[in-house]
């Protein structure tokens, strides 16, 4: 056993922060043995003096092989983005030097971030997906990666014919199979660019072999009504997807703006996850997600930043950015939802995410030892900083400091930074 030492805080429930000053984290095998108050006797201590010891962050939704242009062509709405820039940019990666190129840059920059797992959108080319969960594999960092599959609807230098988009999912999913802390993941782009008889196969696959998926759900008003078109016997964007068996509790249906209460009673029924993005949707001009919603109906929700659709891969962006987004959607669009608190969107990044991965994002007893230790920024920033509480320095931190490399990084109690 070993202990940290530090100003502990962690959130178990949406709400409500749990803190211990000078405080002590024990950690065991890679797991959470508990928390103390006073000195542990017997144990190796690492004593980090006045820094924040918090639960990693957890990335639900994320486009590798878009980080390399994450911040332009931010001009366009979702459908003309995908036309314009993100397509063509994406078919580069067929070639395998360029990819490498590309996720080494992605991956090394989200190792030095507060992401401690991420569920992860590749491309339709299977080698450099590889690839990149290599890179992942080796980087220390945990999580999922998908082949994207796509068969209609996208220019033909990234569409693949339906028979060889189900060859390479299985090569995928065969190849991906030797990774041990990176897993591989369904992953139809969205209903636009995946035919009935793909979508009712990965439906199957996952189905049949125990995968999760991710895909797109309700991003963008021009999107939802594509789909209404092309899917004319399904009652919505989210029944369209229950019907190819692409609905469960290990599902994450990313961005979820523009849902009916209809689906949300679908996402409720089959446990599945919303991953929200605030700062693409702002970006993209998508909308803003009624968070509060899914939190009173208890659908499980975690944060994302979906890059290039967001600019940045920090987290703690993405807590602020949602507090900021539901601020304008209590103030313009619905009062009755009352905007998230930073200890809730904290929860959101934190335990609310991390529970996709299993127990992960709390100090409670048995969680994955997944610790992020940070700088007391306000120290040398503000004269209030001694009379500032832990609650408040982390606000602080995440409002002033969220580029900031952490001091140091631990994904199952292993050292990442």
């Amino acid at each position: 056993m070993h202990a940290f030492k530090g100003n502990l805080i962690w959130t178990e429930e949406p709400g409500r922060f749990r803190t211990i000053k000078d405080g002590y984290l024990l950690i065991e095998d890679g797991v959470v043995a508990g928390t103390a108050e006073k000195r542990p006797s017997g144990i190796d201590i690492t004593d980090f003096g006045s820094s924040l010891i918090l639960p990693g962050l957890y990335d639900l939704h994320i486009h590798a092989p878009q980080y390399m242009f994450a911040g332009l062509f931010m001009d366009d709405e979702l459908l003309q983005w995908l036309d314009r820039h993100t397509f063509p940019l994406e078919a580069r990666f067929s070639d395998k030097d360029f990819a490498f190129d590309a996720y080494t840059a992605f991956v090394e920059d989200l190792r030095n971030s507060c992401t401690a797992r991420a569920s992860i959108f590749g491309t339709i080319y299977r080698e450099s997906t590889i690839m990149l969960m290599s890179l992942l594999e080796e980087s220390g960092l945990h999580g999922y990666v998908g082949k994207v599959s796509m068969d209609r609807n996208s220019p033909d230098i990234l569409r693949e014919d339906t028979d060889e988009a189900i060859s390479e999912e299985i090569r995928f999913l065969e190849e991906s199979s030797s990774f041990r802390n990176v897993k591989p993941i369904i992953t139809p782009r969205f209903i636009p660019s995946c035919t009935d008889r793909l979508l009712s196969y990965l439906g199957a696959i996952a189905k049949e072999r125990n995968l999760p998926v991710q895909t797109h759900l309700d991003e963008n008003p021009s999107e939802v009504e594509w789909v209404r078109e092309l899917c004319p016997g399904s009652r919505s964007y989210a029944d369209a997807y229950d019907s190819f068996g692409l609905m469960d509790g290990r599902s994450i249906m990313a961005h979820s703006v523009w849902v009916t209460e209809e689906e949300m009673d679908l996402l409720s029924y089959h446990d599945a996850w919303v991953a929200h993005s605030p700062s693409s949707n702002m970006n993209l001009s998508s909308g803003i997600a009624p968070v509060r919603r899914f939190m009173e109906r208890g659908i499980k929700t975690g944060l994302a930043t979906d890059t290039a659709g967001g600019s940045s891969l920090s987290m703690f962006r993405m807590i602020t950015d949602a507090i900021q987004a539901s601020k304008l959607r209590w103030r313009l669009v619905d009062d009755a939802l009352p905007p998230l608190r930073f200890s809730e969107a904290f929860y959101l990044a934190s335990k609310g995410g991390g529970s996709f991965f299993g127990k992960a994002g709390s100090f409670e007893p048995g969680y994955a030892a997944d610790i992020l230790i940070l700088e007391d920024s306000s120290k040398d920033m503000t004269v209030l900083s001694p009379e500032l509480s832990i609650e408040e320095k982390l606000e602080f931190y995440a409002y002033r400091s969220p580029d900031r490399k952490p001091l140091a990084k631990y994904v199952e109690g292993k050292r990442v930074i």
